[in-house]
């Protein structure tokens, strides 16, 4: 690159950098006037906290939390907080319960002298969730934002939260094999998977008759070992095949951040959406990006996704499931567990789509192997079953913070210092992400 190509890139990245400058600026300046104006909780009516110090780009790991904290919060005071305002603007909007902007350590701080906090919930490892581990009086909880067998599963992260909520044994079993001396029985509880008590909430969806195929592919990950992505290798000949019968129907629904460190899963990302835009209408091929997901699990008649928590979401259902083999050599497999035996499509069985999916629906043995596997990673999959589990494991947690405030009755809540930090992060900043 000559002078003049390095003169013009470093142009366009201060422009760039300008721009986002001024777009998080004005964000930031919406979220203080809605928080300056909107209703705050009463003092001492929140017990239960949901930390989101993440962007908008990864809303999606606390929207799966919504229904199960609307249920939450008639039983218990539940606030959401959030320290990026792109994601608190967002949250505001779709949120059943209330959310605070917390920008600041020092608003953090005023909030939690006005609330007797027993427990905070973190739906994700982010690094900013560490800002908020500095206060003592309160348990640390780690809920993650879905059960699955990626390496993500296994972080030794998970010895910084005071308590974990996992699924079921499977994740027991899982944290005990790969976790040096950490206290499994203690530190960890299972709850089942409370999102799958309101799959069908809500329901869009009108049937037509068609085999309905959920394809739910993960984005091309950010390392080599997590190389899981499917829509490059598999997706486009998958969707061409569906969307040609006259007896399927297509829900696609990708990764939020597909495409975004590979030009050719975005290019195959958008090939497929293209080909949803120009089939017949009346067969209800449908590309999906809203808000909600549960309906999608529920409706269809075989899920293909690949080795990520949506395989879990439709194990929990105990309905037929395909998971496609990585085309990446590179992508870690651990098939210790239910991946030992699941249904795996790979790229050479691309060759008759149709026909494979065809087989695992009506295959009785492949439908009794999911039920095994579905009570080995959620225990009681009865409706209701997993949304009590999680109120019990909250009611514990409670009971057991009001013991340790009892015997620490003058010990301040908050330890003040001369740490100030702000939060102005927004979409350009990606972190973490599973």
């Amino acid at each position: 690159m000559g002078l003049f190509g390095r003169l013009l890139s470093d142009a366009r990245t201060a422009i760039k950098v300008l721009r986002n400058g001024l777009r998080t600026r004005r964000r930031r300046n919406e979220a203080n006037r809605f928080a300056a104006t909107d209703p705050r909780p009463i003092p001492g009516s929140i017990q239960i906290g949901v930390y989101f110090a993440d962007t908008r780009v990864n809303l999606y790991q606390i929207r799966q939390w919504y229904a199960p904290l609307a249920e939450l919060a008639k039983h218990r005071g539940v606030a959401i907080i959030a320290r990026s305002p792109g994601a608190y603007l967002t949250l505001r909007e779709e949120s059943p319960v209330p959310v605070l902007y917390l920008r600041t350590v020092t608003d953090i701080e005023g909030f939690l002298e006005q609330q007797d906090l027993a427990t905070m919930l973190y739906v994700n490892q982010n690094i900013k969730n560490f800002q908020m581990f500095r206060y003592g009086r309160m348990w640390h909880v780690f809920i993650n934002h879905g059960e699955s067998d990626k390496i993500y599963m296994t972080s030794n992260q998970y010895k910084a939260y005071d308590y974990a909520f996992v699924a079921g044994q499977a994740a027991l079993d899982r944290l005990a094999k790969k976790l040096w001396n950490y206290d499994v029985a203690n530190r960890v509880i299972a709850i089942g998977r409370p999102q799958s008590d309101h799959l069908v909430d809500h329901v869009p969806f009108a049937g037509n008759g068609r085999t309905v195929v959920f394809y739910a592919p993960t984005w091309e990950g950010d390392r080599p070992t997590m190389a899981y992505g499917s829509i490059a290798s598999h997706g486009v000949a998958l969707a061409e095949a569906v969307i040609a019968s006259p007896g399927h129907r297509l829900i696609y629904r990708p990764h939020p951040r597909s495409g975004v460190n590979s030009r050719e899963y975005r290019e195959a990302n958008q090939q497929i959406q293209r080909m949803i835009a120009a089939a017949d209408p009346a067969a209800g091929h449908l590309f999906d990006a809203g808000g909600e997901l549960g309906w999608q699990i529920a409706v269809a008649d075989v899920q293909v996704t690949d080795i990520s928590a949506m395989v879990y979401d439709r194990l929990a259902t105990g309905k037929p499931l395909v998971v496609t083999r990585p085309a990446s050599p590179t992508a870690e497999v651990d098939e210790s567990g239910f991946l030992a035996s699941a249904e795996w499509m790979s790229t050479a069985d691309l060759a008759d789509p149709l026909g494979f999916l065809d087989r695992v629906i009506t295959d009785e043995a492949s439908r009794s192997n999911l039920a095994f596997w579905a009570n080995h990673h959620f225990g009681d999959t009865t409706p209701g079953s997993s949304t009590a589990r999680f109120h019990a494991a909250i009611d514990l947690l409670v009971e057991r913070w009001q013991e340790q405030a009892a015997t620490h009755v003058d010990q301040p809540r908050v330890e003040h210092d001369a740490l100030d930090d702000e939060d102005d992060s927004d979409e350009e900043s990606v972190p973490q992400a599973d």
